[in-house]
């Protein structure tokens, strides 16, 4: 799907709340677990709003929104996806197929930073498609794009606001428009959007057992690596 404004009868272009990039966007996350959590807290800093939810309820979401402020919110998954303007699933794979309505991530971002594994911790290959793909199957209408999956959350705590060279975090899917504001986002937060290309072959580069996978890249050896 791409990104194309649409026309209303009076011939004005106007722009999807989907398209939105930078501070005005209410990001959902979906996972509130070490990652989820980390996210949640750079992206406040970065003055945005966040939407949380994760499988307990959220209740159990108390003490992360004491600490965050008023910045942080949270709901139901089905609520969040709803609310939100762009989401991202920080859940284990397995549970995201069904998690959401298909009609509350309809022509929505959604950023699918889940990794695969075995049962025996090892990357997993489910029959040659990268888990991005399949989260695309089962959410037909959503806009789906890979990142924020190959960088432990301890450096992403604190990577962003270090100074130096910027490290780089990975864009991959198939709606260039869903790909930019992502990297709009990414950029917010301190770090360098890398585009790895299509949702399949970008996807392999990015997933456990690829080349991109917890290796912390500056921006110049990333854009290097991709090129060579």
């Amino acid at each position: 799907m791409s990104g194309r404004t649409t026309e209303p009868p009076g011939g004005r272009m106007t722009e999807r709340p989907s398209d939105r990039v930078g501070a005005a966007m209410r990001t959902g996350i979906i996972g509130t677990g070490r990652i989820g959590s980390t996210l949640a807290r750079i992206l406040v800093a970065a003055e945005h709003e966040v939407l949380l939810a994760n499988a307990r309820g959220p209740q159990s979401i108390g003490p992360l929104l004491a600490e965050l402020g008023p910045a942080a919110s949270a709901a139901h998954p089905a609520e969040v996806a709803d609310r939100a303007d762009l989401l991202v699933l920080m859940v284990p794979h397995a549970s995201v197929r069904g998690l959401l309505p298909s009609a509350a991530v309809q022509d929505k971002v959604l950023v699918d930073a889940t990794n695969t594994f075995s049962g025996a911790g090892a990357p997993a290959d489910p029959d040659g498609r990268t888990s991005s793909e399949l989260v695309a199957d089962w959410y037909p209408g959503a806009r789906v794009v890979k990142s924020l999956n190959t960088m432990h959350f301890e450096t992403l705590a604190v990577a962003g606001t270090a100074g130096g060279e910027r490290l780089a975090h990975f864009t991959a899917g198939d709606d260039e428009k869903a790909k930019e504001i992502v990297a709009g986002i990414i950029s917010d937060l301190g770090f360098a959007p890398v585009d790895t290309g299509s949702l399949h072959a970008g996807g392999i580069l990015q997933q456990p057992g690829g080349p991109l996978y917890n290796r912390p890249l500056t921006e110049a050896q990333a854009l290097a690596w991709i090129s060579h």
